[in-house]
């Protein structure tokens, strides 16, 4: 029997919002740090939120392009457990943040052709995990949680020596097909179980995770 896919919901924002994704049985709850977005936390917000995850729940804090100044003060202030690295971070900037805080790191690396698999590679030895996510339009604001998907055809077959995560336009209704076609063990879903933007829908959240979970 193989295991089961592990889920992570990002953008999480409330107390409630992160006790039905805990509940629903999510393995990892995202934070995200980044003023543009509408799942936008403070330090004192996340920090809130973090401690009343249980334990065995991965807390993510999702950034983009941070600087040392930033990460040193988030690392103080939330207990989190990864950090997830989602600008424009090269592999030397991604190894040297592994290495300067001790947490396990996941890069995000957006795809919208063979061409982006490349990229990709350079990052496998620089990070513990990799997000596969779709590729943000160029002139996007965010560089994730825009909803969009990318063929996942491009990931038949694929392979890699670290753990990796699927995102991008997952919803519950995709995510079946999405597992199937590329073989992901692990999904991200953010505005996918939203019914505003950047507010979870804990009906949505269940139905995700019991889809990705029963593939």
């Amino acid at each position: 029997m193989p295991d089961a896919v592990k889920v992570k919901v990002c953008g999480l924002t409330t107390a409630q919002a992160v006790s039905d994704a805990v509940k629903s049985g999510a393995d990892y709850v995202g934070f995200v740090f980044f003023p543009p977005s509408p799942r936008n936390l403070t330090l004192d917000q996340a920090s809130v939120l973090a401690a009343d995850v249980p334990a065995g729940i991965t807390k993510v804090a999702l950034t983009v392009d941070a600087d040392n100044a930033a990460l040193d003060a988030l690392t103080a202030q939330v207990a989190i457990d990864m950090l997830q690295l989602h600008g424009h971070e090269s592999p030397a900037r991604v190894a040297e943040i592994r290495a300067r805080y001790g947490l396990p790191v996941m890069k995000a690396v957006g795809l919208a052709d063979r061409a982006d698999l490349d990229i990709l590679d350079t990052y496998l030895s620089a990070a513990d995990q990799i997000l596969v996510d779709a590729k943000p339009p160029k002139d996007a604001v965010l560089p994730g949680g825009n909803g969009l998907s990318f063929d996942w055809r491009l990931l038949q077959g694929r392979r890699w020596p670290c753990p990796w995560m699927l995102a991008g336009g997952l919803t519950p209704l995709n995510v079946t097909e999405a597992i199937r076609l590329t073989g992901a063990g692990q999904v991200d879903v953010s505005s996918g179980v939203e019914r505003a933007r950047g507010e979870k829908d804990p009906a949505l959240m269940s139905a995700f995770i019991q889809a990705a979970k029963t593939v």
